[in-house]
């Protein structure tokens, strides 16, 4: 049976980069798993203040290097400094002088804390994690010690099962300067959405959003969170990446998201810094624990850290619950080494590729990449009802949670390896033939992963107008943001050509 041809006009706006009018503003920093916020959330104490001073080593060592432990030693012949580039590079993954500890099940908070004083800490919260069946303290070192001393102290005590550093955590965005044409549309036409969405719209798909804060009142928002969750209590107002990952999945007024008739778990898990939002594993633990026992289906993660002995029995919680997970590849680039959770066997990492299928600059390659799908220039809600274009593998997860939920709307009875493995098997190869390090098994096809789980007889396999052989290519888009007012015609864009956009209430569908 032939499929239908199905017209749909656009219902995004065309950007023009090249009005002019009123003035742009920034909407926010760029963000970098390598980069060190002078203050980041991490760094705050538990009032909130910011100490201001650089972070000193705590001796954490590090998910990702192997030569933290030789951090004290002189470096090779002409690399001067070394020792200090892997202090660094220790404390850009791990929160100073914090430690997350298994504790016995059986104390009380009393006894807790005259453990935590008995060693030399501060306990600065614990609570049981049914996901993992674990009561599991955060702790602050109070009196100047390194963390490697007290860890080794603290995990001789009767009491305490497992002691490990409080990792970080980043959110996976780089804004970027948009290309000529109307960029805000390509996605759509990449993931045959208009096609996948005669399918399936994702209907009532539980979808928790482990991010920053979301804007529920956005227009393209409206109707879609089906519960939240602050899992920082910091009672801050929504954050222009968790609303735009947010707007990747359901969005459903003057832009489509993948899955807009999906439901969202809004959960708050990354705090606002000077340059970019943090996490940490604690509070990473208590959102995975959070979606899973709050009936999410999908979890996306749009953040990268190192690799997590913690995060990593919740996620095999979670898998062995039948819940998929969807994770960003990461933002650190062609050298990276793996980062998490997207490189857990048990999550679908995504990269970003641009309008011309082409692999972004920023995107981490690796065997751990499964698939692929838009993340340049993509047009999304941000907070008070304004628009912004950003790019990053925080968007190109977020659209393929959202491929994730038609699939299971579409056909419930799915199990999560069924679901994995019919979207990879249905992706459109790019790059070199078969499975790569940069597109995994190539870019997502919404429709044709929609298609091969429907419950009706096995239809004939979905034919791919062939293309040319191409050659394996880097997108090597800035990563610089801009912004602008859509009820402005004419903006005028900074010379930095960042840009965010402002902009009247958009009109309904």
């Amino acid at each position: 049976m032939r499929s239908p041809s199905i017209s749909i006009p656009s219902r995004i706006p065309t950007i023009n980069p090249n009005v002019t009018g009123r003035a742009i503003t920034s909407v926010g920093p760029r963000y970098s798993p390598n980069l060190a916020p002078p203050c980041g959330y991490a760094y705050r104490d538990q009032s909130g203040e910011c100490s201001g001073k650089p972070v000193a080593s705590d001796g954490g060592g590090s998910g990702n290097s192997g030569n933290s432990g030789n951090s004290g030693k002189k470096g090779a012949k002409g690399s001067r400094g070394g020792s200090a580039v892997q202090s660094a590079a220790v404390n850009l993954q791990t929160v100073a002088g914090q430690l997350v500890a298994e504790l016995d099940g059986a104390l009380t908070d009393a006894q807790a804390d005259a453990l935590a004083r008995r060693h030399g800490l501060a306990r600065i919260g614990s609570q049981n994690f049914p996901l993992i069946g674990a009561t599991i303290g955060l702790f602050r070192i109070t009196d100047g010690r390194a963390v490697d001393v007290v860890r080794r102290e603290l995990a001789a005590d009767a009491g305490v099962r497992s002691v490990q550093s409080n990792f970080r955590y980043r959110l996976q965005q780089q804004k970027a300067e948009p290309g000529e044409g109307d960029p805000a549309q390509y996605a759509l036409v990449k993931l045959r959405l208009a096609e996948a969405h005669a399918l399936s719209r994702g209907g009532d798909v539980l979808v928790a959003v482990i991010d920053s804060g979301i804007d529920a009142n956005h227009p393209e928002l409206s109707g879609a969170i089906a519960d939240s969750f602050d899992a920082l209590a910091a009672k801050e107002g929504p954050h222009s990446h968790g609303t735009g990952v947010a707007g990747a999945i359901v969005a459903h007024a003057r832009l489509m998201g993948s899955a807009p008739a999906a439901r969202l778990v809004a959960i708050r898990a990354f705090g606002v810094a000077a340059k970019g939002a943090e996490s940490n594993s604690y509070v990473i633990l208590k959102s995975l624990d959070y979606a899973a026992l709050h009936g999410a289906q999908i979890i996306n993660m749009s953040f990268a850290g190192p690799k997590d002995d913690l995060i990593d029995r919740a996620i095999a919680a979670i898998a062995a619950r039948g819940i998929v997970m969807v994770a960003a590849a990461g933002n650190a680039g062609a050298k990276s080494p793996p980062l998490y959770p997207a490189a857990n066997a048990n999550v679908i990492a995504v990269s970003a590729t641009d309008a011309q299928d082409r692999l972004f600059a920023a995107s981490n390659r690796g065997g751990y990449v499964a698939i692929a799908a838009p993340g340049v220039d993509i047009f999304l809600p941000a907070p008070d009802q304004k628009y912004q274009m950003a790019s990053g593998t925080s968007f190109s997860s977020a659209y393929v949670s959202g491929v994730a939920a038609l699939m299971l709307a579409r056909n419930p009875a799915l199990k999560r390896d069924e679901l994995r493995d019919t979207l990879l098997r249905t992706a459109r190869d790019l790059g070199s033939p078969g499975r790569d390090d940069l597109f995994g098994a190539g870019e997502a096809d919404a429709f044709a992963a929609v298609q091969a789980v429907g419950s009706a007889p096995a239809a004939a396999p979905v034919v791919v107008a062939p293309q040319a052989p191409r050659q394996e290519s880097v997108s090597e888009q800035k990563d610089m943001p801009v912004t602008r007012d859509l009820a402005a015609p004419g903006a005028t864009v900074a010379s930095d050509k960042s840009a965010v956009v402002g902009g009247g209430r958009p009109a309904a569908q």
